[in-house]
């Protein structure tokens, strides 16, 4: 059962939301905690004994947390106590913290990166003519553990830091990670965003469950007519690289950038209309992000929620460590405030894409895309000032329409190479991809029949380009800060139901469903 399941669509959330409508507001939480487990269950089975286990073991170390908190401050009795009291209950704090945190990614650890470690362990003994060190070993993942693993971590540093009180509502805990629709792919939630209107069990609204349906048929849209349409093209390209160069590889790298982004952004949809129809706001994780004009600000814009997690559990704490303020001021008597900054932030930055990378997959190629963004950022942020005085003195408006398309359009190079080595099955063959791209490069492949030989057909093309039209156009106009639901809510109810209507019927009619096609599984499920 996934979110675009007919199961899902048609019995499972109807059904939670009636179950909802008729209990008590205070029984409400548990309906959704038990829909949500149910959810869990169906697609991992047994495997939710983790999730239990992260639940439980994260409430334990939040409430230790506390109780360390309140005799911190109830051993305070003079001014002279406070430096003693707080040196030796920080320590304690500390190593309750890092032992907390330890729980919660070892287990992440061991699941997901236990053969990537193993067998990259075993290839070295090999380079060192020696057998295999360590056997082979897969464990099964269960669904979203990427996800609710650095909501856990995030809200156990919060309780350290002192920034959200630590919660004695196991259930309030428990319904925060499990939440089922932001469970398979996000976004990743703080506990203050989201803990509390998830407990509260707001009553159904007309409004809320009007913008929930327009935006859950939006990220339909997105994921059947455009990512799952592309799928098939897609995976012939690159499951078939060596029959591909030239313009076809660049195709295939454009088009998966495009179904990435379709079918990520449009299952967020689907995950913040959901949230809406029961009156939960869950944070935004896109925002036109192919409108940036360099790659920070498309980080900036895209996958916003994992972005802004990393800038504040791994940028900042690495950023205040007292190795990196000593580097920021030797690097800043020595090369000057801009880049004696830049360099003393390049470890922070280091670890930000390293980790970025590393959650994503457990392929060298994941680990290359992430440092991939990392010297381009870096490069970029070092060359800011020079890119500035010399626009200057060419007399170059950075603000005008041809400079922004340069902007744009060498944005979108970057991020199509990247999407390139984040798509292939490992580094080797995103690497030879990349270098085919050069050779065998005939336009006649645009004019010759050859596109129509990747499982798409012409009224498939045709679909494709009637969604891209509507994605860029709803871009646009969100791009200029206009509220497309709130305009239509300002409709009469004639107008208001057709247009539900007809958007009902696009989807029906241009969905890629069936005999000929290749759903796409939720991609980001799998990370």
């Amino acid at each position: 059962m996934t979110y675009t399941s007919l199961l899902y669509l048609f019995v499972f959330l109807p059904g939670v939301l009636a179950a909802y409508h008729l209990a008590p507001r205070h029984h409400r939480p548990k309906v959704l905690l038990a829909a949500s487990y149910l959810f869990f269950l169906s697609l991992s089975g047994k495997l939710l004994v983790y999730l239990l286990f992260s639940t439980l073991s994260l409430h334990h170390m939040g409430l230790w947390l506390g109780c360390l908190n309140a005799e911190v401050e109830s051993k305070l009795l003079t001014a002279e106590d406070k430096k003693a009291v707080k040196t030796l209950y920080g320590a304690k704090r500390r190593k309750i913290l890092w032992f907390g945190i330890g729980l919660q990614l070892g287990i992440l650890l061991v699941l997901k990166y236990s053969d990537f470690f193993i067998s990259n362990i075993n290839r070295a003994m090999n380079l060192l003519t020696f057998q295999d060190l360590l056997p082979s070993v897969r464990f099964a993942l269960p669904i979203g553990i990427s996800f609710y693993t650095l909501q856990a971590v995030s809200y156990l540093v919060d309780v350290y830091y002192e920034k959200i009180k630590p919660d004695d509502n196991l259930l309030r805990l428990a319904l925060y990670l499990a939440f089922f629709p932001s469970l398979m792919e996000g976004p990743v939630c703080r506990y203050n965003q989201t803990a509390n209107s998830l407990y509260e069990g707001a009553s159904l609204s007309y409004k809320n469950l009007t913008f929930g349906m327009q935006r859950i048929l939006w990220g339909l849209f997105k994921k059947l007519v455009i990512a799952d349409r592309l799928n098939l093209l897609v995976e012939t390209i690159f499951n078939n690289p060596g029959n591909y160069s030239g313009i076809t590889v660049i195709i295939g790298a454009v088009l998966y950038t495009f179904q990435l982004y379709a079918d990520f952004s449009g299952c967020i949809d689907m995950t913040i209309g959901t949230g809406e129809l029961f009156g939960i706001t869950i944070p935004e994780n896109f925002r036109q992000p192919f409108f940036s004009k360099t790659a920070s600000e498309f980080w900036r814009r895209w996958h916003i929620t994992l972005g802004t997690w990393l800038k504040d559990y791994i940028f900042y704490p690495i950023s205040l460590t007292k190795v990196v303020k000593k580097l920021g001021k030797k690097y800043r008597s020595k090369f000057g405030k801009h880049v004696g900054q830049i360099l003393a932030s390049s470890p922070a930055l280091f670890g930000v894409w390293l980790a970025n990378g590393f959650w994503h997959g457990t392929g060298w190629n994941y680990i290359f895309f992430g440092m991939y963004y990392f010297v381009l950022i870096l490069i970029g942020n070092l060359l800011e000032p020079v890119i500035k005085k010399t626009t200057d003195a060419l007399k170059i408006n950075q603000n005008s329409i041809p400079y922004r398309v340069l902007q744009s359009g060498k944005l979108l190079i970057i991020v199509f190479t990247g999407e390139l080595f984040f798509k292939a099955k490992d580094l080797t063959t995103g690497v030879h991809m990349f270098f085919s791209i050069f050779t065998g490069f005939h336009w006649s492949v645009l004019t010759d029949g050859s596109l129509l030989q990747l499982g798409l057909s012409i009224p498939d093309y045709f679909a494709l380009f009637l969604g891209f039209a509507a994605v860029v156009t709803v871009g646009v106009i969100h791009e200029r800060g206009i509220l497309i639901r709130e305009k239509i809510a300002g409709w009469n109810m004639p107008a208001r139901f057709g247009f539900l209507y007809a958007a009902i019927f696009l989807v029906l009619i241009f969905g890629a469903y069936g005999d000929g096609y290749l759903p796409a599984k939720l991609i980001y499920a799998g990370f």
